[in-house]
């Protein structure tokens, strides 16, 4: 083994064991008793519930990490990143078809290997704690749908991305950047109107009062919308949310008819608030900047190492080509993808409580926002007592007990 190989693998096994530490102290860090500020959010047996679902989620979130790490473990020991190189080589095709092709298959072979562990989550453990709504023909016709998207938008990009590198020489990395940027637009533009109906159905919101408290708190914050659309989310899960879509005169925003089934006129307003407040606080364009800079940094480096001779070498590959260098630069920049994942979640905790103190100090009830939230919670059977290591590590949101305390604060010094 040489020095890459040493290096991938000491950080493929120090992330799967911090994965598995984070994970058991979060696990530890459960209560018995429910939280003196949350006491009345569950009642004993709920609250129960959603600490077996705490555990069992987790044995299975692990069990199906350290599965896929075995997987790739064996698959490289074995040599068979280079057997399959080999066998793709001897079709015969042209170098950019071949990098389809040799991606494809071993995206292909993942996705059937990890498909049990879908499987099972879906059909055993949403089942059993009541949340799955889905159905087995929904189940398979979701991933045909989401197999063949990826084949056609992920073909598309990959094409594009081996063929700057092989054709433009020291400076692909800056024309695939340019690419990316471009290809995430468009698709941004298209997933509203193209894509997303193909997995779920949307529906405009009849007239009534919520549609009208919507429209007009949009109205008195200066958010111009045209579109209020009603998601079947409980075609899959009794689970809740709400989002925006599309840019400039697409937005849109998308309810599932769980919330609307679960929340009041004023807890609803109260959720699109915070959504709102991702805007007007600059929120996506700020996370948008950082995808650019990450994608840059991304690019820069994997033009630095793809013409390594060494990092070939570590995986037993006899030819060096761009769509090779592709998966070993993923395993490679391990360490550096969890430090900015980590820099990204932080960010976003932080930007989410931006979008809670607007939500508060912009709707005429503030404690609104507060009860959307633990029903929210409940609903979900969050975790009340998460590890402080697990947050850091994993949660894009603050837990839900700094969410209402970051509200309270709020409302306190609105009313001073």
């Amino acid at each position: 083994m040489n020095g890459y190989a040493i290096f991938i693998l000491a950080f493929l096994i120090i992330k799967i064991g911090i994965d598995f530490l984070t994970s058991l102290l979060n696990i530890k860090a459960l209560r018995f008793q429910i939280p003196a500020e949350l006491q009345g959010l569950y009642n004993p047996d709920e609250y129960r519930k959603s600490q077996e679902y705490l555990r069992v989620s987790t044995i299975s979130d692990l069990g199906e990490k350290t599965f896929s790490l075995a997987i790739t473990l064996v698959f490289w020991f074995i040599g068979g990143f280079n057997i399959l190189d080999n066998i793709v080589r001897d079709w015969g095709f042209s170098s950019i078809l071949s990098g389809i092709l040799y991606i494809g298959i071993i995206g292909l072979a993942y996705l059937i290997i990890t498909l049990p562990f879908g499987i099972y989550n879906t059909f055993v453990i949403e089942q059993r704690f009541g949340f799955n709504r889905t159905t087995p023909q929904t189940f398979v016709m979701d991933a045909v749908k989401t197999m063949t998207l990826g084949t056609l938008l992920g073909g598309v990009l990959l094409a594009g991305v081996l063929t700057l590198f092989q054709y433009t020489g020291a400076w692909a990395w800056v024309y695939c950047w340019i690419g990316v940027l471009l290809f995430s637009i468009v698709t941004q533009f298209v997933a509203p109107k193209w894509i997303m109906p193909l997995f779920n159905k949307f529906k405009p919101m009849p007239p009534g009062e919520l549609k009208e408290a919507i429209f007009s708190y949009a109205q008195s914050v200066n958010f111009p919308v045209k579109n209020i659309l009603v998601m079947d989310g409980s075609r899959r899960s009794v689970k809740s949310n709400a989002f925006f879509t599309g840019f400039g005169p697409n937005k849109r925003i998308a309810l599932f008819d769980t919330l609307i089934e679960k929340h009041t006129t004023g807890e609803i307003v109260a959720i699109l608030a915070h959504e709102i407040g991702h805007y007007k606080k600059k929120h996506i364009i700020k996370s948008m900047i950082i995808s650019v800079v990450y994608n840059g940094l991304i690019l820069s480096l994997f033009s630095v190492f793809l013409n390594q001779p060494s990092l070939y070498r570590a995986f037993y590959v006899d030819h060096q080509s761009v769509y090779i260098g592709i998966i070993f630069f993923g395993l490679l920049s391990t360490p550096l993808r969890l430090i900015i994942s980590i820099i990204i979640e932080s960010i976003s905790r932080q930007d989410e409580s931006s979008a809670d103190i607007f939500a508060a100090d912009t709707i005429e009830e503030p404690k609104n926002m507060i009860e959307a939230l633990k029903k929210l919670s409940t609903t979900n059977l969050s975790n009340l007592t998460p590890h402080k290591s697990y947050v850091f590590l994993n949660y894009s949101h603050p837990p839900l007990l700094q969410r209402l305390q970051t509200i309270e604060k709020s409302i306190s010094r609105n009313n001073i």
